[in-house]
């Protein structure tokens, strides 16, 4: 078929647009901005595949913690950089409740970042330490009923899905717990294997190996399903409360007015990081689901998800402590 001369303008940008997409890279080191402290899933995403992801690209990547305030001190510092690939946030499940929860943030949640993809799910554990005197999930609520607000219990911060999962037990079991929040994962863990609190919800990624080790006692998990690789421990919803499925979900962001075709090389970036064997077997070995999701996909989970959360947040009660 014979192209005409109005049709040339079009071709002309087709071709043009197509080693655009193909040759970006990025001009420096990426940095990979997770906004609490290591331990946590968002940490152990971005460092799990942070070797492959730079490999696709043909740059360093360097993950750089900056915790505190529930995420959004690390998430304001990547919204105001410059959109042009070489900063991103690795973010955690508190992307869509944050903008609830906190008021004045310098920053939007809903548009202050370009969504690039959902990469990973962490199913939780609910865990005391070995010699502590609550030995089942009944125990932990019989105890929470009879001293209501005593029992404490840690999260990453305020409105971490591990905040979530315990205010949505609480609200479901009707009882009271103390809640006191840390700069990620990592610390909050650490404050149950202290003494410090008595309980909390970690990552299966941070607390699978401890609890192998008999350094932790899981007491039920937080997914709608066993964990393959932990299917001993009960769920949440076996244990009295159906259709109980709070789980810790991670995603990749760039600043907002990310160009498409940056947005989407970083995309296939994450997928190519995400395929990568030394990452898919340590994920599965963790209980976690690589996904991978296209920016238009997770625009539309986020959609979703900034819905739920508002009404989850409202109906149990949670605040910013």
């Amino acid at each position: 078929m014979a192209t005409t001369r109005r049709s040339l303008p079009a071709l002309a940008a087709s071709l043009l647009a197509t080693p655009a997409l193909a040759q970006w890279a990025p001009a420096r080191q990426v940095r990979l901005i997770v906004p609490f402290s290591p331990g946590g899933g968002a940490d152990t995403t971005a460092r799990l595949f942070a070797p492959a992801f730079a490999t696709f690209l043909g740059q360093p990547a360097v993950v750089e913690n900056r915790a505190g305030a529930g995420g959004t001190i690390g998430a304001a510092e990547a919204a105001r950089a410059a959109p042009d690939g070489t900063t991103l946030l690795v973010d955690a499940a508190n992307q869509a409740v944050n903008q609830v929860l906190f008021r004045n943030l310098p920053f939007d949640y809903v548009t202050g970042f370009t969504p690039v993809s959902r990469v990973t799910v962490y199913p939780l554990l609910l865990v005391v330490r070995p010699d502590s005197p609550l030995r089942s999930l009944e125990a932990l609520l019989a105890k929470a009923r009879a001293e209501p607000g005593r029992l404490t219990y840690s999260s990453s911060g305020n409105g971490i899905s591990n905040h979530i999962a315990t205010a949505v037990l609480a609200d479901r079991a009707k009882v009271g717990f103390s809640h006191v929040p840390y700069r990620g994962g990592g610390p909050a863990l650490a404050a149950v294997l202290a003494g410090d609190v008595d309980f909390g919800f970690a990552t299966v990624a941070s607390a699978a190996a401890l609890a192998q080790e008999g350094r932790l006692r899981p007491l039920a998990a937080s997914s709608a399903g066993r964990i393959p690789s932990l299917p001993e421990i009960p769920t949440v919803a076996e244990l009295g409360f159906p259709g109980y499925d709070q789980t810790e979900w991670n995603g990749v962001y760039g600043p907002a007015g990310l160009p498409p075709a940056i947005t989407e090389r970083l995309h296939e970036a994450c997928q190519a990081a995400l395929r990568d064997p030394r990452v898919t077997e340590r994920l599965t070995a963790l209980g976690a689901l690589a996904l991978g999701n296209s920016p238009a996909e997770f625009v539309e989970f986020l959609k979703r998800e900034r819905a739920a959360m508002a009404v989850l947040v409202r109906e149990a009660g949670i605040t910013a402590d």
